[in-house]
């Protein structure tokens, strides 16, 4: 039995996950930093020495949260624009965090959008494709020089047990064709964030970065800002059990920073978490934990990170 199955579990916080681990003069980058779980893990890293670089779309907030950062730890806080809806803006962030930090030791890919009405992204992506799978696509790739130079490092990319509701619709990723059905594109979605997990850490393990998915829970905060209460019955219904438990911000936080941190994982590259523990694939539509097997699915992770490619116009021969 591991650690982590004998100490952590569904309402573990990020302070008990990450006790007793040091991560002074590593420098870590999150996504989506301020607010939510995002600023929640950006504030449990700096707790144990991190600098955190915290990319962010709206420059209103950034301020307050670099304050809420510094205020948890004495690594140290910055803010760097990021629009993952504007590719532009992305490869502009990356080059700037670059720029700054060489090496880094953390990559959270924490930001993204849920339950919204169609919509296409500067680039022309379907929003949440584009915003959740494609701009941390290129966002990722572009620092892995980076995070190389920073090894051991790892890469979390935050997905969902709404992986569940699509695999990935190779074929029409945008829904330029048939009907548009939000959950459906939220799912393909956190199926990519899976699936780019698998390629990542396929692409970089012997370089000593390795990468992971997590599924954080269920936490009330501004990701389901577009949902309206009909959402929120169908998404019980689709749930295991018919029901949906929040976490807290913290036990929301955890599953990131254990993936981020543990020692027991330093092997187990390419997995998928939740509840701070690796997840069992299950395919059985009543089972109430687990990844499916179509988001681990080595062929299909690598058939997407072509289709990223294309799409982004980008090549990255990280291999």
């Amino acid at each position: 039995m591991t650690r982590a199955e004998r100490r952590f579990g569904i309402a573990s916080t990020s302070e008990e996950v990450l006790a007793g681990i040091d991560l002074s003069g590593r420098v870590a980058v999150v996504t989506g930093a301020g607010g939510g779980i995002g600023l929640e893990t950006a504030r449990a890293l700096a707790s144990r020495g991190a600098h955190v670089v915290l990319a962010l779309r709206d420059p209103a907030a950034s301020a307050a949260a670099c304050e809420s950062v510094r205020k948890a730890g004495a690594g140290g806080a910055e803010a760097v624009a990021l629009d993952l809806a504007d590719l532009a803006s992305v490869r502009r962030a990356a080059e700037q965090i670059a720029a700054r930090h060489p090496a880094l030791a953390l990559l959270i890919n924490n930001a993204g959008v849920m339950g919204c009405g169609f919509g296409l992204t500067r680039d022309g992506f379907e929003q949440h494709f584009g915003v959740n799978h494609l701009g941390h696509f290129v966002l990722t790739c572009r620092l892995v020089p980076a995070l190389r130079r920073g090894a051991p490092a790892r890469i979390v990319n935050l997905s969902s047990a709404g992986h569940r509701f699509s695999e990935i619709r190779f074929d029409d990723p945008n829904f330029a064709r048939g009907d548009y059905e939000k959950f459906a594109a939220y799912g393909q979605s956190k199926t990519a964030n899976v699936l780019f997990s698998v390629a990542l850490d396929r692409r970089l393990r012997d370089s000593g970065v390795r990468a992971f998915s997590v599924h954080p829970g269920a936490i009330a905060t501004r990701l389901g800002r577009h949902l309206v209460p009909e959402d929120m019955e169908l998404m019980r219904a689709r749930s295991p059990g018919g029901r949906i438990d929040f976490k807290t911000p913290s036990a929301g936080s955890a599953t990131t920073c254990y993936a981020a941190t543990a020692p027991e994982l330093e092997a187990r590259g390419g997995a998928y978490l939740e509840d701070c523990r690796i997840a069992p694939v299950a395919d059985d539509p009543a089972a109430v934990t687990g990844v499916r097997s179509y988001a681990v699915d080595p062929a299909a992770a690598e058939r997407l990170w072509a289709l990223s490619e294309a799409l982004v116009a980008e090549r990255f021969p990280l291999a």
